[in-house]
């Protein structure tokens, strides 16, 4: 155990001078990376360092990996900041977010989602409901997909990628909602009738069970 706290510091100091870089202009959106050997020489770190931290700068969004091409900078402005603000916001502020950003963009979803929307979206219901009142994580990672899901049949990238950040919220209310045992059906009932609203194309009644949902 002694062994990984050293180098788990050295990826966050990496990490953290390699998002100073950014910020501060040194690199461009678009641009090329230096390589691994290229940037363990001017942060002074090793190249397994690099790579890790390259990894998490990835998965922030600021990065994109190419295979066999090197790392480009994706974009200049830290999403990582707006994902650390939404974790730490009370549950009321989560509510009121998932009233805007959700009930709403279902709302959309009920004008415009198509067929492939509505197979994806059963699929996706059928998986939870096999999960509904066994382990409360699995049945949490298929409730979230069915959530994007229902946000992506909005067609708006926006909306979709605003609320994969937020989604880490969703999940944590979902999980404080279903924590008492027996698990309540009527609460999971709901993301079917919600399914239905959109299926009928009734963006009303969809925004209203969204808000039913939230508030469950």
């Amino acid at each position: 155990m002694s062994m990984e706290l050293p180098k788990r510091s050295l990826v966050e100091l990496a990490v953290d001078r390699m998002r100073q870089r950014i910020l501060q202009g040194d690199w461009h959106v678009g641009q090329r990376l230096p390589t691994e050997p290229e940037l363990a020489v001017e942060l002074g770190i090793s190249r397994n360092t690099v790579r890790e931290a390259m990894r998490v700068l990835a998965f922030s969004g600021l990065v994109e990996i190419r295979q066999g091409d090197g790392s480009y900078l994706r974009t200049a402005q830290d999403p990582l900041q707006a994902v650390q603000a939404m974790s730490r916001c009370t549950a009321e502020q989560a509510r009121e977010t998932r009233h805007i950003l959700e009930a709403e963009a279902i709302g959309l979803a009920a004008l415009r989602r198509t067929e492939q929307d509505l197979e994806a979206l059963r699929a996706s219901l059928a998986g939870s409901a096999e999960h509904f009142h066994g382990d409360l994580d699995t049945y949490i990672a298929c409730d979230m997909v069915f959530h994007q899901q229902l946000i992506d049949a909005a067609h708006n990238p926006a909306l979709s990628e605003l609320y994969r950040y937020f989604s880490g919220v969703v999940a944590a209310a979902v999980q404080d909602n279903l924590s008492a045992v027996p698990r309540c059906q009527a609460t999971f009932d709901l993301h079917g009738q919600i399914l239905d609203a959109i299926e009928q194309r009734d963006p009303e009644r969809a925004k209203r069970l969204s808000r039913a949902l939230i508030e469950s």
